[in-house]
C-alpha cells in the first residue's frame, strides 16, 4: 500500500483508459476492483498526475478512551464486582463503566 508500485498501477489505470479500454478491461488487466479503477480515473480527471501520486488522508479511527475512563477501569478492577462473583468479567466491566466491551480488552 505504502510502496511506489502503488503508483505503477494507477499510471497504468489511466494509460489503458486512454487506450480506449473499458472499465471491465481495465479491471482484467490489472487485477483491480471497479471502484478502484473509476477512483484513480476520477482522481486523475480532477487533480492530474499530482493525484496519482498521494493517498487521501483520512479521518483517524476510533479515538483512543478518555483518561478519566482508563482510570475508573482500573480503579474497579481493584474492587470486588457488585455481582455474584468473584472476578470482573469484560462485560459486567464495559456496563459498569459505560463503554463497549472491546474497549476493555
Amino acid at each position: 500500500r505504502g510502496s511506489p508500485q502503488k503508483h505503477v498501477w494507477r499510471a497504468r489505470i489511466v494509460l489503458l483508459s486512454e487506450d480506449g479500454l473499458g472499465t471491465v478491461a481495465i479491471m482484467a488487466a490489472t487485477g483491480k476492483s471497479k471502484t478502484c479503477v473509476w477512483r484513480w480515473q476520477e482522481r486523475f480527471m480532477a487533480e492530474g498526475v499530482d493525484g496519482l501520486l498521494r493517498d487521501k488522508t483520512r479521518p483517524p479511527g476510533i479515538a483512543p478512551l478518555k483518561p478519566t475512563l482508563v482510570d475508573r477501569v482500573v480503579a474497579l478492577t481493584l474492587e470486588p464486582p457488585g455481582h455474584e462473583a468473584t472476578h470482573w468479567t469484560v462485560r459486567a466491566m464495559a456496563k459498569a463503566v459505560g463503554i463497549a466491551a472491546s474497549s476493555v480488552v
